[in-house]
């Protein structure tokens, strides 16, 4: 934090290190290009950092095979003068179910020993119940408590018989009293309109002695209006990016904003140089990142967001998905089955973890039927372990989800957490002698599945973490260096060759690629790569035999019978993870497992035969 500031100066949050790149470039952005310029943004006077949590943590062990852990011990080190943020889903952790306490202490004690000092705690249904053990947790290991509440409308505009200013005021009182440090109203899908921001804000700042954050993303157009209106309510702090990683779904840029409030009462006071510097930076490596940039739209808003209040990470999500499922020409269906689905599961505000559960149950209904397919996940919803929804869920809907529920057809009032038995134990046990520190054990406890091999990837092809280059010479050096485009070498090109980024054990190299056949120059002696083998298609059953498919790309989770085993038609055969959700598959017949054709952990492609099954003999 800078010091001498003006008293009333707005405080700036950045969040080009974690928001950002989430909701534009799928949370890929990798640790070796935050590490060059980290020491550079702690100069500029932000009041805090976001760097971490959301969809980071997964995606660091599930796509960039990076220890999540690592990167916040490798940013505080480099950042030891602005503290450094987290955004944590309260019971949820940064995954996509409720855990035990004994997790959650866990892991929150964890977080703050490596780098953390800020939690900006937040439940998806705004159920003030799960957010106790994680607040208790940060109070103990002596960190700020920032309470988030996710901004939601049934409407067009706040209000209504839901989500309106005494629900938010009310919800806001609580968390004061729970212990917050400080209030956020979390808009993750840039809903909340000029007027709307001031109203709230000023009915806030009038019931709560705590400092108020507002957080919004750019996609309908509105964030920058709605800043300057909550500024006007006297809002203590807002989220922004830098403008290369800023606007369309992700946060306001702060430049345009910083010279906005230059020499009033509320100025930050932030380097504006330094910041176009910054800038420069992330122009220079944003070449590595293209493939997860949106190309398909010319607008950087998306006023569709007005109707359909999706957020910026869930749009990015559900067009991975379905492209995963070969079934990008239904995004329009899906789009219109969202609110249907919203609306049948109780309201619940779109962010994660009830973003994917309500963004892949309308994937699910528009590609198999509706709730024809139900993934674990949303039986959990649905029976009470996320928590209270905000309106009741459809009854209709309630009954066909929870037929056959293991856990019972009738949902739970209680708070979640008291209902889960301890886990930590059980995780210490999974992975001792393959565990090094509890970071270890915690990220086997989130994703047992995904974490376990990540942890062994971690372990058996373990390499040394990046050189640290020095901070005050980082920045020029790299911020004004000149790349070329992807599109452009040296020398030309042969006709047919393509460019591509490729990396080995963390580190990007360029290479080129042409097809076998055509005209090199110099002789050059062509080099034939031959395609990796698909994944997934081992076994293509008889006539007399029956198939469990593999309806989208997934990971293979845990199989429920043996070969040999006698299955009824309906009963589970196999659990595939898909989508980030569990999807139970059944048998389609009477019969005996014939074959089981992958083990967990497996990856396997859309229509790979998972199981087979002999018919049963009339």
């Amino acid at each position: 934090m800078s010091e001498g500031r003006n008293p009333g100066a707005l405080k700036v949050t950045d969040t080009t290190f974690r928001d950002a790149h989430q909701s534009l470039l799928a949370t890929r952005w990798r640790t070796e290009d935050m590490l060059p310029i980290a020491s550079e943004m702690d100069k500029v006077g932000f009041w805090s950092l976001e760097v971490w949590g959301g969809a980071t943590f997964d995606v660091a062990t599930r796509f960039l095979h990076e220890d999540p852990w690592g990167r916040v011990r490798a940013l505080k080190g480099l950042i030891p003068n602005t503290p450094l943020q987290m955004l944590l889903r309260g019971q949820n952790l940064v995954g996509y179910r409720h855990y035990p306490d004994d997790v959650v202490r866990a892991f929150v004690l964890h977080a703050a020993e490596v780098g953390i000092d800020i939690f900006r705690v937040f439940d998806a249904l705004n159920d003030e119940r799960n957010l106790e053990a994680a607040f208790a947790a940060i109070r103990e290991a002596g960190r700020h408590i920032q309470g988030a509440l996710c901004y939601s409308l049934t409407g067009k505009r706040l209000g209504g018989p839901v989500f309106n200013i005494d629900y938010y005021v009310n919800k806001a009182l609580t968390l004061q009293k729970m212990g917050a440090n400080s209030l956020c109203i979390k808009d993750m899908a840039g809903l909340i309109a000029p007027q709307d921001a001031y109203d709230l804000v000023r009915a806030l700042k009038e019931a709560l002695r705590i400092p108020i954050c507002l957080h919004t993303h750019y996609t309908s157009g509105m964030a920058s209006m709605s800043y300057l209106k909550a500024i006007e309510a006297g809002v203590d702090m807002v989220d922004t990016a830098l403008a290369p990683l800023a606007l369309r779904t992700s946060q306001p840029a702060i430049e345009p904003l910083l010279m906005t409030l230059q020499g009033t009462e509320r100025d930050p006071g932030l380097d504006l140089h330094q910041l176009l510097l910054l800038g420069q930076f992330l122009e220079s490596v944003a070449s590595k990142y293209k493939e997860f940039q949106d190309d398909t739209r010319i607008s950087v808003i998306d006023p569709g967001v007005l109707e359909h209040q999706i957020p910026g990470g869930m749009i990015s999500n559900l067009m991975a998905q379905l492209k995963e499922a070969e079934a990008v020409d239904r995004l329009e269906e899906v789009y219109a089955e969202l609110p249907r689905v919203r609306a049948e599961l109780g309201y619940p505000p779109l962010v994660t973890p009830t973003s994917q559960i309500v963004g892949i149950q309308a994937v699910q209904n528009i590609l198999f039927g509706r709730y024809k397919m139900v993934s674990a996940q949303v039986k959990d919803y649905v029976y009470g372990l996320y928590g209270c929804a905000p309106a009741p869920i459809d009854p209709e809907v309630q009954k066909a989800v929870l037929k056959g529920y293991e856990r019972g057809e009738e949902p739970i009032t209680c708070r979640p957490g008291d209902i889960l038995p301890p886990e930590l134990s059980q995780a210490q046990d999974a992975t001792n002698g393959l565990a090094r520190d509890m970071g270890d054990v915690l990220i086997y406890a989130l994703y047992p599945t995904t974490g376990l091999s990540f942890l062994r990837r971690k372990y058996e092809l373990e390499t040394p973490p990046p050189a640290k280059l020095a901070p005050s010479e980082a920045l020029p050096a790299v911020a004004r260096a000149r790349i070329q485009p992807m599109s452009s070498s040296a020398s030309p090109r042969a006709p047919g060759r393509r460019a591509f980024i490729v990396y080995v054990e963390g580190h990007p190299y360029q290479v080129e690629v042409e097809p076998i056949g055509l005209p090199r120059p110099g002789g050059a002696v062509p080099v034939s790569i031959s395609p990796a083998p698909a994944i997934g298609r081992p076994h293509a059953p008889t006539q007399e035999e029956a198939a469990i498919v593999a309806p989208m790309p997934g990971i293979v989770v845990e199989y429920l019978v043996k070969e040999g085993d006698s299955v009824k038609i309906g009963d589970i055969v196999v659990v595939l993870e898909a989508m980030k959700m569990e999807n139970s598959l059944p048998s389609p017949i009477d019969g005996v497992m014939e074959a089981i054709h992958f083990k967990p952990g497996a990856q396997v492609m859309k229509g790979a035969v998972l199981a087979t099954i002999t018919p049963a003999q009339e």
